[in-house]
């Protein structure tokens, strides 16, 4: 039986995974590219705010806050995209990655740090680079002015900054070392913190009341009918009269498809009863998303 996933809001993770029998599973430049603007974009989708991340050849590593309390949605989504997307591209069946995702809960900020500059020196470890600095699949050398308020750089930065100028081997702090085993799963962090999380859960067991669902309102999300009148008034586009079988009725289903999941925040079933997609099967929406999003990633529209 697999152990229960251990979590609340607002708890900080360390989270990885790996490909199947320690298989390459981001083969070249464009696959490490390409799920980390995946990252980017279920993060701002989901509400989870990143710390770090560092993607290698067969492997990834996140350190991330549960800040909306959909990290299991946050990292199926992930997962089964990306493999969605790499056996689309470079073919082959089953499964893609080893297992469910790792995860690791850490206790505080003082942990929080040590669990980042492990992450970002993984290319280091690996000879792969001398520095952290010099590796282009990295949080460390994203851009520091990124809008993306889910991806917080800013932590980062200040993080390094202090070490800048020694060398970063001292960066180099064995986590595995204080990682505990518990009936919580693993966590890193004091003793005390595994009677914290057993409050926790308590005290939420206790109260035993469904997360509420958040929608049009929270998180900024809009409604769908808001969404349609936004096309009729800006581009005099009636959503449900467009012709899906013309290159142009195809071009403005892909995009409101995307909008639908980046501004309303539904789900592909949801998505699926809107008239214009009722000809589409369930499954393919996720490969138009995608095809949607890389289409229009630098359209003016999506900004």
């Amino acid at each position: 039986m697999r152990m229960r996933r251990f979590t609340f809001k607002n708890a900080l993770h360390h989270v990885m995974n790996r490909g199947l029998n320690g298989s390459v599973i981001f083969t070249n430049k464009n696959d490490k590219l390409f799920f980390i603007h995946l990252l980017h974009i279920k993060a701002a989708l989901l509400k989870i705010k990143i710390f770090a991340y560092v993607v290698m050849d067969t492997h990834y590593h996140i350190i991330l806050q549960n800040t909306s309390e959909k990290m299991s949605d946050f990292m199926r989504q992930l997962n089964s995209e990306y493999a969605l997307y790499f056996r689309k591209k470079h073919g082959g069946r089953g499964y893609l990655f080893q297992d469910r995702y790792k995860s690791t809960l850490i206790q505080n900020e003082i942990y929080l740090k040590t669990a980042i500059l492990y992450t970002l020196m993984n290319p280091v470890r690996a000879g792969i680079v001398q520095s952290p600095f010099e590796y282009e699949f990295s949080s460390i050398n994203q851009d520091l002015n990124d809008n993306n308020k889910f991806i917080d750089y800013t932590y980062i930065d200040n993080l390094i900054s202090i070490d800048t100028n020694n060398e970063t081997t001292k960066w180099d702090i064995n986590i595995k070392e204080g990682i505990k085993n518990t009936r919580f799963g693993e966590i890193i962090g004091e003793d005390r913190f595994e009677e914290d999380i057993e409050r926790e859960i308590e005290t939420r067991e206790a109260d035993n009341r469904p997360a509420p669902r958040r929608r049009e309102n929270e998180w900024g999300f809009i409604g769908v009918d808001e969404l349609e009148q936004y096309f009729l008034k800006t581009e005099g586009i009636d959503i449900g009269k467009i012709d899906t079988r013309s290159r142009a009725g195809k071009r403005i289903r892909l995009l409101f498809l995307v909008l639908m999941r980046e501004r309303c925040g539904l789900t592909y079933t949801e998505i699926n009863k809107h008239n214009i997609f009722q000809d589409v099967k369930l499954y393919s929406l996720s490969h138009m998303y995608f095809k949607g999003r890389l289409y229009f990633q630098h359209k003016k529209e999506l900004k």
